[in-house]
């Protein structure tokens, strides 16, 4: 059984106690964690940035082609018909999310969550280049406005609205493709109003969220600090303080040599650098994101006092009470039943996507059958899809050559670029006479390449009785 996230009683991180809003501002931290997370934030807002640049089959590597209906995913094309798969990408996310959460707690919101890559990654570090390090950061906040305050704070927001437009460009690039989206620039708004609407709409969004609401993002919105109660349990890994080795907390001291003290000096370091402002001493926290800077921090205090490192470390509740951690668990035999029927789904699904698509309708505002001279005329539609990148050929025909209806195809063949869909008439005509025993309208599909089988096509012949 998990176990739920204790209750502290002390103000929320984020406030002060009269219930005004306390700004945390973390103080610089170094060590293995930290560097390998700077590691992890380069390399994801390289690949962030270079998705637009890198091409597939002459289309970018990620393009949501919405006004068109036409989504590129490395290689792969689909269209609004195919939106269904989204289900499983997203689905499959999702599950992968809950079993990491499972196994190593909240690395995603540490590591790669586009709100800790782009706030630790780029706007705090610019912040903390600009305007210094925390003591000088919270003395300078807490003073007058002067002409250093003033050209730190305006030269800091210049550069985060720049750097806001130019993410938010990147992002609108990958709905509308690059070349579409410098040309833009390169015009006035009013050519593009919608997409010039949705680029100031992100970049206001961005520049609110990195330069003021910042970890409350985390605390308030984000709904996935609240999960965690549900997904951790006792063998998951957290990042936790060693209680029986750190308590009572104070400093040994040359006229108290006899006092019994633990290795937590009670210096505060680890609190001073956490984004979120919280005490890892106090346990296992909703604010906790797992950013491992309070281990950088205490590790850096260890060493400088000659201690073993490890007393705020990566381990299980159950390790830091003196247990021993269980990998296998019932929940992971759980999960891993769901990725079997995940892997089916998904087996299925793509197996099942075809190149084109073709449906057989009837015209709507018209009846649905027209009688002259003894003859029953049914109109129908033929409506093709085709799926891929390049120019199709499709043919058109019957299989019932020698049946008893009639087929009149004022398009034998239909040529459709890539993404591209028409609907093609066909006239069948029967006999009154013959109205008894009309078989159905039975109509082939067939792409003139040979990429994808032939569609047969079938609906009933409508006449009078």
């Amino acid at each position: 059984m998990s176990k739920s996230l204790p209750v502290i009683n002390e103000p929320a991180s984020s406030l002060n106690k009269d219930g005004s809003r306390n700004f945390v501002q973390p103080a610089d931290v170094k060590g293995r964690f930290t560097r390998f997370r700077y590691v992890v934030f380069a390399a994801l807002i390289v690949i962030y940035l270079a998705l637009p640049f890198i091409q597939i089959n002459d289309r970018p590597a990620v393009f949501l082609d919405l006004p068109h209906r036409r989504f590129y995913l490395f290689g792969s094309s689909f269209n609004a018909q195919d939106f269904w798969l989204f289900f499983f990408l997203l689905t499959g996310l999702a599950f992968l999310l809950f079993v990491v959460t499972t196994l190593f707690g909240r690395v995603w919101c540490g590591y790669a969550c586009p709100q800790t890559v782009f706030l630790e990654g780029v706007y705090r570090r610019i912040e903390r280049f600009i305007e210094g390090p925390r003591n000088a950061r919270i003395k300078r906040n807490a003073g007058p406005m002067n002409g250093d305050k003033l050209w730190r704070k305006g030269l800091k927001h210049v550069l985060f609205i720049l750097l806001s437009l130019f993410f938010a460009h990147f992002f609108l690039s990958y709905f509308v493709s690059l070349p579409s989206m410098l040309e833009m620039i390169g015009g006035p708004p009013s050519d593009h109003p919608e997409a010039f609407a949705w680029m100031a709409g992100m970049s206001i969004v961005l520049y609110f969220n990195f330069a003021w609401f910042r970890e409350q993002l985390c605390l308030i919105i984000c709904p996935y600090g609240r999960l965690q109660s549900t997904l951790l349990d006792d063998d998951t890994l957290i990042i936790g303080y060693d209680v029986d080795r750190g308590e009572p907390r104070g400093k040994k001291s040359k006229k108290q040599p006899e006092k019994e003290v633990g290795d937590c000096i009670d210096c505060k370091r680890c609190v001073n650098v956490c984004p979120t402002g919280i005490d890892i001493r106090n346990g296992l926290q909703m604010e906790c994101i797992g950013c491992a800077a309070c281990i950088d921090a205490c590790d850096e205090v260890m060493d400088k006092l000659g201690r073993d490192r490890g007393l705020v470390r990566y381990d299980t509740q159950k390790a830091l009470e003196g247990g021993v951690r269980r990998f296998f668990r019932p929940r992971l035999l759980i999960y891993a039943g769901i990725l079997v029927l995940w892997v089916v789904g998904v087996t299925f699904a793509f197996r099942s996507h075809e190149p084109f698509a073709a449906n057989l309708l009837r015209p709507g505002g018209g009846e649905p059958f027209v009688v002259e001279d003894g003859i029953v005329r049914n109109t129908v539609q033929i409506h093709v899809v085709n799926k891929t990148d390049g120019e199709v050929t499709y043919t058109l025909s019957t299989p019932d050559e020698e049946g008893a209806l009639e087929y009149v195809f004022p398009m034998a063949e239909v040529s459709l670029d890539g993404g591209g869909s028409r609907h093609v008439p066909v006239i069948v005509r029967l006999p009154r006479e013959e109205m008894a025993e009309a078989p159905p309208i039975r109509v082939q599909v067939a792409p003139e390449d040979g990429d994808g089988d032939p569609r047969q096509l079938e609906a009933t012949f409508l006449g009078p009785h």
